[in-house]
């Protein structure tokens, strides 16, 4: 497969070539040249008039529901949606049936995901079978392939578990990622705890209990002096505690959804099941928060929560309808069109550097001889979302209809290629 991309400007900070407007040829996976002008006949040509390159980027709490929920994605509309999105490294969470909790369930995604579009890193999972009571075999897990340890959507409940989870994954420098969410003091509701619940007549989640959890596992990170990711981040008071701990020198690192960075619990006004999301929206003020932490670099990078749900998960009462949204598809545009402050090297690096330095992933690159692992796309491109730009089996997006800024063109996998038509 030969592959050229003509005429693109290049961003790679680390690069000597970063900022320069190149032709690239990929022959069978691998860079062959960077240069002013090349042509070969028997290549697949890419070419725009505003088209950029960058390392591939990675997203690091994604839900492909396989094995056991194929109905709602698996692995290969997975990995499509991602490279559709413009990813080329995903993290899935362990919320499987059964989880990604043993040896052999992580090695089922690897081998299930090898030499496609978008390279499958599985999150084990920290307790056995998510059920928040004894640690699962995580260094053995490590050993296999597993690139984080967490419970996903079902975030540890125990602060003694959450202790000795912390302690043990320190043995091998391992990162735990919490999603942060009180369930004794949330269990019953159903959006933001503020004026639009109370207007809404439906049970309001407090911030309160994020910001718990967000505090109680700062205090068990500076005392185990382990490596923590907060992921969903959502209230003003959580990015301001962490920013704090990052002063101090506790070892936490966080992402924020593109939805928690655009919407907020005021769109919920007719009852849409699609904004229905955990931690939910909240206020405007945090929104105003949450996109201040990105522009200060409080917030590390970027998780799209992507968590595919069936049609009939979410068209029945809100109060039935199940949490989460797909996200892979839209996110680059999201955080383009509504975060249009925030300057496009940052967040490039965002989605590249910055979530493989954090879970220890080799950084692609951007040099003649060098394995192909790019995202080819237009910043400025204006454009609608529609249902035909999703590739996930579901199709749970509030952004479907949304005029979005920055469009993806093409990802470069090794020796698979991907193209959005």
């Amino acid at each position: 497969m030969h592959i050229l991309l003509k005429n693109v400007k290049i961003l790679a900070p680390s690069s000597p070539l970063h900022g320069l407007q190149k032709d690239i040829l990929i022959q069978n996976g691998i860079i062959q040249q960077i240069a002013d002008q090349l042509d070969d006949t028997r290549a697949t040509v890419i070419s725009g008039n505003n088209l950029h390159v960058s390392a591939g980027w990675m997203d690091v709490f994604a839900h492909f529901c396989d094995p056991g929920q194929e109905h709602k994605e698996d692995l290969y509309s997975g990995i499509k949606a991602a490279a559709t999105g413009g990813y080329t490294t995903v993290m899935v969470i362990p919320n499987t049936l059964p989880a990604l909790h043993t040896k052999p369930q992580i090695e089922y995604v690897l081998s299930k995901s090898r030499h496609s579009a978008a390279t499958v890193l599985p999150i084990g999972a920290v307790t056995k079978n998510l059920e928040g009571v004894g640690l699962a075999e995580m260094y053995e897990m490590k050993q296999t392939g597993a690139v984080a340890f967490s419970d996903g959507i079902k975030p540890l409940q125990s602060p003694g578990l959450m202790l000795k989870a912390l302690q043990y994954i320190k043995a091998f420098d391992g990162t735990l990622i919490q999603l942060p969410d009180d369930q004794s003091i949330s269990a019953h509701g159903l959006m933001n705890e503020g004026i639009y619940s109370t207007q809404l007549g439906m049970p309001g989640k407090p911030a309160l209990a994020e910001e718990l959890i967000v505090q109680r596992d700062l205090e068990l990170a500076r005392y185990t002096d382990s490596r923590i990711h907060f992921t969903g981040i959502s209230t003003r008071k959580s990015v301001a505690m962490i920013a704090a701990a990052k002063a101090e020198g506790i070892k936490v690192t966080c992402s924020v959804t593109p939805y928690h960075l655009s919407l907020t619990d005021a769109a919920l006004y007719n009852y849409d099941t699609l904004l229905k999301v955990n931690p939910p929206l909240r206020t405007a003020d945090d929104v105003k928060a949450l996109q201040e932490a990105v522009l200060h670099g409080v917030v590390d990078c970027f998780a799209t929560h992507h968590l595919p749900q069936d049609w009939d998960a979410k068209q029945v009462e809100f109060e039935y309808a199940k949490n989460g949204m797909v996200g892979l598809e839209s996110a680059f545009g999201v955080i383009r069109q509504y975060l249009p402050q925030l300057p496009l090297e940052q967040l490039i690096h965002m989605l590249t550097e910055a979530p493989r330095k954090i879970f220890g992933q080799a950084q692609p690159a951007l040099q003649e001889g060098a394995i192909a692992n790019l995202t080819v796309f237009d910043p400025e491109a204006s454009w609608q979302f529609t249902v035909g730009h999703i590739a996930s089996r579901s199709k749970n997006s509030a952004y479907i209809g949304e005029q979005l800024k920055g469009k993806v063109f093409a990802t470069v996998n090794g020796p698979v290629f991907h193209i959005n038509k």
